[in-house]
């Protein structure tokens, strides 16, 4: 076999860090250095284990925030409009809001952006001429927010057309086709914000874009609680729109006064206007787009079931997907390290900090999932039953997020690899094939299952594309993204899957002890699922597990000084 090409990896930013040689990244520049005559611009010192750990805690603090008032949120749409249709067709209008979150801010955009920032940082570090960040700035921007406009206005005009598509059984697609034009206006709000908050991550600075859900959802909640009753549940959809554009005014000061700070020397016309690499933004768009394709399957085929199907399913994947909200927060706060770790060509801090990152984020979602295996009727009974909101939709919601939670594992290692593959600022064709595939497995499933199985065959199919998502981005793991050893990942995960599986057997059985008493009974078998997961984990050898005793007792000693001084 004939020995791999060496390819410069870039991303429209100039000489590129790294080279990809036999399948490795190797160093292609030297060390930063400033040129004669001037100093070399003050730069972003290592990430330390400190450094990370405080922002992952304010990523924890206020991601969890921004979840819990999710909840609210979600609480004040059952309260307010049940599990009917009204609930139905906003939920059609949600599709989009939904899409524009994963490929705007959480996944797409972000995947393209900091990886460029993290180089065009490196350049600056190197002494390049001007101020590449400016530059990158200069060159994406203002494209990226003129097609930002457009897409947002496209799909305000042709919303009867997307809600056909999306539910073209849905009883009153009239309503659904009022909340799709207002939501439409999220793609503009959300595009800027996840702009900014690429941007700042790649800056290491977390606790804007970490507030940015908190924001969201005061602006969905007040939308509601105040034209709720004047305008239905199309309130719902004002306030999506309202919340969208606070996301970007929380952020902006704090991206502002990044780009504002001094650096050595003047611009340079050579370092005006660097677009994003063609194949990288479309290889992460792509990616996001189908990885988030599973909810058009999930809507299509529960518009054909009785009404409250496609509630049911959005209440119950909500709640599950908690858990996973805090594993992959882990992976948020390392993906610019990773980034800017191949950027200087340091592969192997790339890769120990990718391998940690999997055995975490992995503990911490099987701790989940063992919770909401555990107390699912609980937790939806807490949360949601009151108002139009029936015991039988929570008997429903409950069992369906047993249901989704069997695919929280592979949701959180296609987070974690995804990242890996993008972290280099190039295109990456493999991770798109792998979520096709897992869209083609979620939809035949869920054909087929839908019939005799109704909402609990939609979630089943669901849970199983993702995990064959994860599954074949793990084998591809090595050449294709950074280098980690794919066999060891697999036995470091066996641990804490067992645990889980012990938890949740424990905590249902103590949960069961206390029907009638949810509040008693979650207390409860929460405490158990967490107790016996710990325990199993540490004595199974879970390195995340480990890992998260350890940041735990550093934190806590942390507090203590802190209080003590």
């Amino acid at each position: 076999m004939s020995a791999a090409p060496s390819v410069r990896v870039q991303a429209g930013l100039g000489p590129a860090p790294t080279t990809w040689t036999e399948g490795r990244f190797t160093p292609s520049v030297p060390a930063p250095v400033a040129e004669e005559g001037r100093s070399a611009p003050r730069e972003l010192p290592p990430a330390s284990r400190n450094s990370l750990a405080k922002a992952a805690l304010v990523t924890a603090g206020l991601s969890v925030a921004g979840a819990l008032l999710g909840l609210v949120r979600d609480q004040a749409l059952a309260r307010l409009f049940g599990a009917g249709s009204d609930t139905d067709a906003f939920l059609v209008a949600w599709t989009v809001p939904e899409f524009a979150a994963t490929l705007l801010i959480e996944d797409g955009l972000a995947f393209a952006l900091i990886p460029a920032f993290s180089m065009a940082l490196a350049r600056r570090a190197q002494g390049a001429p001007g101020d590449p960040v400016r530059a990158l700035v200069a060159g994406t921007l203002p494209r990226l927010a003129l097609a930002f406009v457009a897409v947002g206005a496209l799909l305000a005009g042709i919303a009867p057309q997307v809600v056909d598509v999306l539910a073209p059984g849905l009883p009153d697609p009239a309503l659904a086709v009022d909340c799709t034009r207002i939501t439409a206006t999220c793609v503009v709000s959300f595009g800027l914000a996840g702009y900014c908050s690429a941007a700042l991550r790649a800056h290491r600075r977390y606790l804007a874009p970490a507030a940015i859900y908190v924001a969201y959802n005061v602006g969905i909640i007040t939308g509601m609680l105040v034209l709720g009753g004047q305008w239905g549940v199309r309130a719902a959809a004002g306030g999506v729109a309202v919340g969208g554009c606070l996301m970007v005014v929380v952020q902006l000061p704090a991206l502002l006064r990044q780009l504002r700070k001094k650096t050595a020397g003047g611009a340079r016309n050579e370092d005006e206007a660097r677009p994003l690499d063609t194949a990288l933004l479309a290889t992460v768009l792509l990616f996001a787009l189908c990885r988030q394709s599973q909810v058009l399957v999930e809507r299509f085929l529960a518009s054909s079931l009785p009404s409250g199907a496609i509630s049911h399913l959005n209440y119950a994947q909500k709640v599950a997907q908690m858990p996973m909200i805090l594993s992959v927060m882990v992976c948020t706060v390392t993906f610019p390290v990773v980034a800017r770790a191949l950027a200087d060509g340091d592969v192997e801090r790339a890769k120990g900090r990718v391998e940690r990152d999997l055995a975490l984020a992995a503990s911490i979602v099987l701790l989940g999932t063992a919770g909401v295996v555990a107390c699912a009727p609980q937790i939806i009974e807490l949360l949601f039953q009151r108002g139009a909101f029936t015991a039988s939709d929570t008997a429903t919601t409950a069992g369906v997020m047993r249901v989704y939670a069997l695919g929280l594992l592979g949701q959180t290692l296609t987070g974690v690899l995804a990242r890996s593959y993008f972290s280099a600022g190039r295109g990456a064709w493999y991770p798109v094939g792998a979520t096709a595939t897992g869209i083609a497995v979620t939809s035949a499933g869920g054909a087929l299952a839908v019939g005799p199985w109704g909402v609990y065959g939609i979630a089943a199919a669901n849970a199983a594309g993702i995990t064959v998502t994860a599954l074949v981005l793990l084998a591809g793991m090595g050449p294709r993204s950074v280098p980690v050893h794919v066999p060891a990942v697999i036995r470091q995960l066996a641990a804490p899957v067992l645990a889980s599986v012990v938890a949740a057997t424990a905590g249902a059985l103590v949960a069961a002890r206390l029907d009638g008493a949810p509040l008693a009974a979650l207390a409860v078998g929460g405490l158990t699922v967490t107790g016996v997961f710990l325990a199993a984990g540490r004595a199974l050898g879970a390195q995340g597990v480990v890992h998260a005793l350890r940041f735990a007792g550093s934190v806590t000693r942390r507090l203590a000084y802190v209080r003590s001084r």
